[in-house]
């Protein structure tokens, strides 16, 4: 892979090289490679099929835990976060010691691998959200719930510039990879001046089905806000806006992340 560095930009294919357009920019390559037929069926590529097929499996399955998660996504993703989702979703994959290779599954394998995955890379929930908060996950209530007590915004978030409110957000999901299906709900705080005001103790509480066997994934958020004439806007769009799996709860596992700065004021 080469990149196109002459002031005309070309796009397709001449003499055997392929000039296209992405997202790092213009690019040419050559043509050639070991025809699909050939990966399908030649004893040669088994390897190739099983790694494959656990490919299309963990984007399948990074796929089911985005859309779960997508009312909190819409402001608050990167261009990349699909392929780095995708990328921990083989991870989890990998970690299945009970199926055959090109066989190996979300459930049998490591879901908790996906804690701390920040779903926007330009706004990293840890170097947003310096106050401490408590995630808390109850199979049997069907319950996934955030606490964070009371905090002096101006000190505890990090916020773009710009900012002069926020609110924070949480949505917990019970997900089943193998039907691609889930049950998620949202909660969030009201739109919260960033000032030196302390705020009150915040929980928010998330419910789905109680005694799900599915695995269970709360995620938390912080979306900033610009007022201007009165009037509420999202700043830059969401640009900055950090969102991150804190806790994940398989059937067998239970694994939480929490706020490694605690603060005395």
């Amino acid at each position: 892979m080469a990149r196109q560095k002459s002031i005309i930009k070309l796009d397709g294919t001449i003499g055997g090289i392929t000039f296209y357009k992405s997202k790092d920019g213009y690019l040419a390559r050559e043509k050639g490679g070991v025809s699909a037929e050939r990966i399908k069926n030649d004893p040669t590529f088994q390897r190739t099929r099983e790694n494959g097929s656990e490919f299309g499996r963990a984007g399948n399955s990074g796929k089911v835990l985005r859309n779960a998660v997508r009312p909190l996504l819409l402001r608050a993703s990167d261009s990349r976060m699909v392929s780095r989702l995708t990328k921990e979703m083989v991870k989890v994959i990998q970690m299945d010691a009970v199926s055959e290779r090109g066989l190996r599954n979300v459930i049998d394998g490591e879901i908790e691998l996906v804690l701390g995955f920040e779903f926007n890379i330009r706004g990293k929930l840890g170097t947003s959200l310096f106050a401490p908060f408590t995630p808390a996950i109850d199979r049997v209530a069907g319950t996934l719930d955030v606490s964070i007590p009371s905090f002096v915004p101006a000190n505890m978030i990090a916020a773009p510039s710009g900012t002069t409110h926020f609110k924070v957000i949480s949505g917990g999901a019970a997900i089943d990879f193998t039907g691609e299906s889930y049950e998620v709900a949202t909660s969030e705080t009201a739109i919260l001046p960033w000032d030196a005001t302390a705020t009150a103790v915040i929980n928010l509480s998330n419910a789905v089905t109680a005694n799900s066997t599915h695995p269970l994934v709360l995620a938390l958020g912080v979306e900033f806000y610009q007022q201007i004439n009165g009037q509420m806007y999202p700043l830059k769009n969401g640009a900055f806006n950090p969102l991150s799996i804190v806790a994940v709860r398989s059937e067998e596992h239970t694994s939480e992340l929490q706020s490694r700065l605690q603060i005395s004021y």
